[in-house]
């Protein structure tokens, strides 16, 4: 009977289906079994905080440092040569007249001057402190007049238009400088004003790019822009002290004020007593 041979032949078949599933796990890799649930992804919470934090930086240094970079690179373009001394006069509003110089007068005068506020003319015998001092009350004008004959820059300001953040900014540019001062104003027909030997700016923002432009191009301008090269601008002991300065007096000058040409004033070509012997500031390189 063939029994017996289709119970071989359902073994062979048998055989063969046992060997092609046996392979077909072989080249799977076997079927692994599941234990509980897939693991999450992990997210590497201190790198992705490490990544920030740089970024942070770098955005603060660009907000920071490259507005300042551009601006000294923009102000380095009015500093003065031999070939442009005066690089004031391609900056709008810069107004210009000239000055007699070494026009002396004592501690109880006063002087009529022409502009306001003035810068140049008769002026004290001892200059205002212009070692990058900002004086937070107004001073005496006859005394910061003598500072812009040394080369400094003075940089005056409304109070009633300037304050907070525009005041910052203002003290920022004068604060530790060599040859700069800055005080207040009352009365100023302008928010800001700049003065240097024979040269004023008035502007109306503390953000002005002129406001650096007018710096690198008066400030210790040694082509001729203020007379007296080489002058201090330390604190003279005993003649003016910085912390307790001659204070502003807004009443007109009166009829006795020495006028504007000096009559009746000898030009005082040696400064004797206002300052000799001081040691010289050192020269601030151009945008500094």
């Amino acid at each position: 009977m063939p029994s017996g041979s289709d119970n071989r032949g359902a073994r062979n078949s048998g055989a063969k289906s046992a060997k092609a599933i046996k392979a077909a796990k072989k080249s799977s890799g076997g079927a692994k079994p599941r234990s509980g649930m897939p693991k999450k992804r992990e997210i590497p919470w201190l790198t992705v905080g490490a990544v920030v934090a740089v970024i942070a930086l770098l955005a603060i240094l660009a907000v920071n440092l490259v507005p300042k970079y551009q601006d000294k690179t923009a102000a380095d373009k009015y500093a003065p040569t031999a070939d442009n001394p005066d690089p004031s006069t391609s900056i709008d509003g810069v107004v210009k007249k000239d000055y007699p110089a070494a026009l002396h007068i004592s501690a109880t005068q006063r002087v009529a001057y022409d502009q306001s506020p003035p810068f140049g003319g008769p002026h004290d015998a001892t200059w205002a402190t212009c070692t990058g001092i900002v004086y937070p009350n107004a001073i005496r004008t006859e005394n910061a007049v003598h500072s812009l004959e040394h080369g400094a820059v003075w940089i005056t300001y409304n109070p009633d238009k300037v304050s907070g953040s525009d005041l910052d900014t203002l003290k920022s540019k004068v604060d530790g400088k060599s040859y700069m001062l800055m005080s207040p104003y009352p009365g100023l027909d302008s928010p800001i004003s700049l003065q240097s030997w024979g040269h004023q700016l008035k502007l109306d923002s503390a953000d002005d790019k002129r406001i650096n432009e007018f710096v690198a191009a008066l400030r210790l301008n040694n082509f001729g822009a203020y007379p007296e090269k080489g002058a201090s601008c330390s604190t003279i002991p005993g003649a003016f002290d910085p912390d307790n300065p001659p204070a502003f007096d807004a009443t007109p000058p009166g009829p006795d004020a020495v006028s504007m040409d000096g009559k009746g004033l000898t030009p005082d070509t040696s400064e004797a007593g206002s300052g000799a012997g001081l040691p010289i500031a050192p020269q601030p390189t151009p945008g500094s």
